[in-house]
């Protein structure tokens, strides 16, 4: 149950489901800063890297649609993106670039492979190919549909999905109304009216090992004159997307974003529920997005494509060796009360937490401990004893330099001693002379006391050395 709480029209636009689960939340509070600062794969910055994180460098909750103006252009050149006038769409494009999860790789119109990887579903079997009548026909609507295969997103497997009529799959498991906001495989989202012509369509296909859904001659429903796209989006089992274009009539980064957000790429967040101490068995659901993939616009043209590779990522791990020594740019840890890796951003980020896995992060457990003191008998001789030997050079280096400066400390002392006794010898008129000659022990009270009765006055009626003889007093009768 949600509280009320709502997005900035900026994130996203409300859509409808055909069929509402009875899960649906209105609007969970959607927060659009990214985590993906926290895990830097170690791979050379490449230029085109500069341009597809430029998103990361805005302030919290700022869009790149936000940038833009009323006509959709713009205001600013985000450092490293090409301008139009540069761009040339007509030559072969082919660049890798790192998103920490995903390895984008883009052909041009003139690459043979931006044809290849086009799926002609006109040629697919008639009877798996699906045209959604209700999507075909509306505006801003969403309809779940079912995968026959697992389809591994950001390391976490799916079942099934939600295509929109704006130009994305969203790929939440929360069902909220915001769908434009994260969690979105987007080969272009926009403001995509299906309803304005006859010949649109939304069009999607599963041969049970990938899925293709395509956007066939739909339009803007703010600006219908622009003309129609045609594009898709194909998910392949081993986790590979693709994104086609055979129709764009328009430069994409030409398209406004004032009423729906223009985004070409991938998204995915995870959902933390709160509990709400003023009202009982209320809670709030925020989202949170940690990560996004956001590909160049203007590369966007007739007969271009984008083949995004997975990553390898903290969960294919499931045990927890491989787990903490593994070298995939993530800073990945075992859970072992949930028998887990994970690098502490992710889906399951709630039960990370609930189940206090950082903290056992923190703290290894006996049982990590132990493997690590079993793991230390496979250390070959020679390695095991350089260390020690290395331990107990530090060590002993250190008790070394403890014992030189106890010495310089006591040689320092004593010659401050002598140093203020000649001193008062000469001098002794100066303060510190007179100070100790007034507090001398001759001077101190118990030192009087006690010659007084070591040294009886009577002792001096006698000689010293004369014998005494004894005597007896006798009384009179």
């Amino acid at each position: 149950q949600d509280t009320g709480s709502q997005l900035l029209p900026s994130l996203g636009v409300p859509y409808t489901y055909l069929h509402e689960p009875a899960q649906v939340e209105d609007s969970p509070l959607v927060d659009v800063q990214l985590y993906s600062h926290r895990w830097r794969r170690g791979v050379p910055s490449l230029k085109s890297m500069d341009s597809n994180r430029a998103n990361q460098d805005q302030d919290e909750g700022q869009d790149e649609d936000q940038e833009q103006g009323q006509d959709g252009t713009g205001s600013e050149r985000l450092p490293g993106l090409l301008s139009e006038e540069d761009s040339d769409n007509s030559s072969q494009i082919e660049e890798d670039t790192d998103h920490n999860y995903y390895t984008s790789k883009t052909y041009g119109p003139t690459d043979p492979l931006s044809r290849e990887l086009w799926v002609n579903i006109d040629q697919m079997d008639k009877e798996k190919v699906k045209i959604h009548g209700i999507l075909s026909n509306t505006h801003r609507q969403a309809a779940r549909v079912n995968l026959s295969f697992d389809f591994p997103f950001y390391g976490h497997f799916l079942r099934e999905v939600t295509v929109a009529t704006g130009g994305f799959i969203y790929t939440g498991d929360v069902v909220h109304r915001m769908l434009t906001a994260t969690q979105y495989i987007a080969p272009l989202m926009a403001n995509f009216d299906p309803s304005v012509s006859r010949n649109s369509t939304v069009i999607y296909f599963d041969n049970g090992t990938a899925l293709v859904v395509q956007w066939d001659h739909v339009h803007l429903q703010d600006n219908y004159n622009l003309g129609s796209f045609t594009f898709q989006a194909t998910l392949h089992r081993d986790g590979r997307i693709i994104f086609a274009y055979k129709e764009i009539p328009v430069l994409v980064t030409g398209i406004s974003s004032v009423n729906h957000p223009v985004k070409v790429g991938l998204s995915d967040a995870f959902v933390v529920v709160h509990k709400i101490q003023q009202i009982p068995n209320v809670r709030r659901r925020t989202i949170y997005e940690y990560h996004r993939v956001e590909l160049l616009k203007n590369k966007i043209t007739n007969w271009t494509a984008v083949e995004m590779t997975p990553l390898p990522t903290c969960l294919q791990f499931t045990s927890c060796g491989p787990c903490v020594t593994s070298q995939i740019g993530f800073n990945c840890s075992w859970c072992h009360k949930l028998q887990r890796c994970s690098s502490g951003f992710d889906r399951h980020r709630q039960d990370w937490v609930d189940s206090s896995c950082p903290d056992e992060v923190r703290r290894p457990s006996p049982s990590l401990l132990s493997a690590q003191s079993t793991d230390r008998s496979l250390i070959p001789n020679d390695l095991t004893s350089a260390a020690e030997s290395t331990a107990a050079e530090k060590k002993e280096a250190s008790l070394h330099t403890g014992l030189i400066i106890g010495v310089l400390m006591v040689m320092v002392i004593m010659a401050a001693v002598v140093l203020v006794t000649v001193y008062m010898y000469h001098h002794p008129m100066s303060a510190a002379s007179l100070f100790f000659i007034e507090r001398r022990p001759s001077r101190w009270p118990a030192m009087k006391f006690r010659r007084g009765s070591g040294h009886p006055a009577y002792a001096e009626v006698e000689p010293m050395g004369q014998e005494k003889e004894g005597f007896i007093v006798s009384e009179q009768c």
